[in-house]
């Protein structure tokens, strides 16, 4: 699973400013060049393109959409944890952290930190 994630990750690695991306050429490049807030304003835009569609399949019957939105949503989000030197295995490797602990319990542990 975690292949295709990696291949991803590093051609947006590739698109970062100094590796070579040209924000002329490279819709991520472009992405970064502009920075944080407009990385956070695409996540926050296809957060919520996912919600509506999530909505509309349940209306419909169709989650072709909610997939669709679902990749633009993770390859958003993969932008941004190249972004702060992050990579798609450090979540998995969150998410093998937390598997087999109770969300409440988690989130909890989270608010003493």
């Amino acid at each position: 699973m975690s292949d295709i994630l990696n291949r991803v990750a590093e051609v947006i690695e590739s698109r970062k400013p100094g590796n070579g991306g040209d924000a002329d050429t490279s819709y991520v490049a472009r992405l970064f060049a502009k920075g944080d807030d407009a990385i956070l304003k695409k996540i926050g835009e296809e957060a919520t393109e996912t919600v509506m569609a999530a909505k509309d399949a349940r209306v419909s019957g169709d989650g072709a959409k909610v997939l669709y939105e679902c990749a633009d949503l993770w390859f958003h989000s993969m932008v941004l944890l190249v972004q702060f030197n992050l990579s798609p295995q450090d979540v998995l490797d969150e998410l093998a952290r937390r598997e087999g602990i109770s969300g409440i319990v988690e989130k909890a542990a989270r608010k003493s930190d």
